[in-house]
């Protein structure tokens, strides 16, 4: 991850299940970058925030439970995380062009200059990571 002798800078945020809390995060998410100075890229980075708490929210986050956004800052790189506390490994699918969903991991690889999943007990973390200048 952080492969510079510099320290990253974190920030984090719990979200109930809530399909209310997207908006909340990239709230969040653009007053984190406003308060780091990022300005390159900041729609990139707000919609992969939105993406990955939609995906966490539908896929990943059992009823009763939440998910965590951390947003760290290293060098020139910014790196959203999405934590959550369900089960399976997200990866891109083959979707129809007329399907309402399944694009989002889509979307954030598109966007972003590195993404992945992590596991973790329980559950996963996706992440991606967006060179900023």
């Amino acid at each position: 991850m952080n492969v510079t002798n510099e320290p990253a800078l974190v920030r984090d945020r719990f979200y109930p299940r809530s399909r209310q809390t997207v908006g909340a995060a990239r709230q969040f998410a653009a007053a984190t970058l406003d308060a780091w100075d990022v300005v390159g890229r900041l729609d990139d980075v707000l919609l992969c925030v939105s993406e990955l708490a939609t995906n966490a929210l539908l896929h990943g986050v059992p009823p009763g439970r939440g998910y965590r956004l951390r947003l760290l800052r290293f060098g020139g790189v910014v790196r959203v995380e999405v934590h959550d506390s369900g089960g399976g490994r997200p990866r891109i699918g083959g979707r129809s062009d007329d399907a309402e969903c399944g694009r989002g991991l889509l979307l954030v690889a598109a966007v972003a200059d590195r993404w992945g999943v992590g596991l973790r007990s329980p559950g996963k973390t996706v992440w991606c990571e967006l060179d900023v200048p």
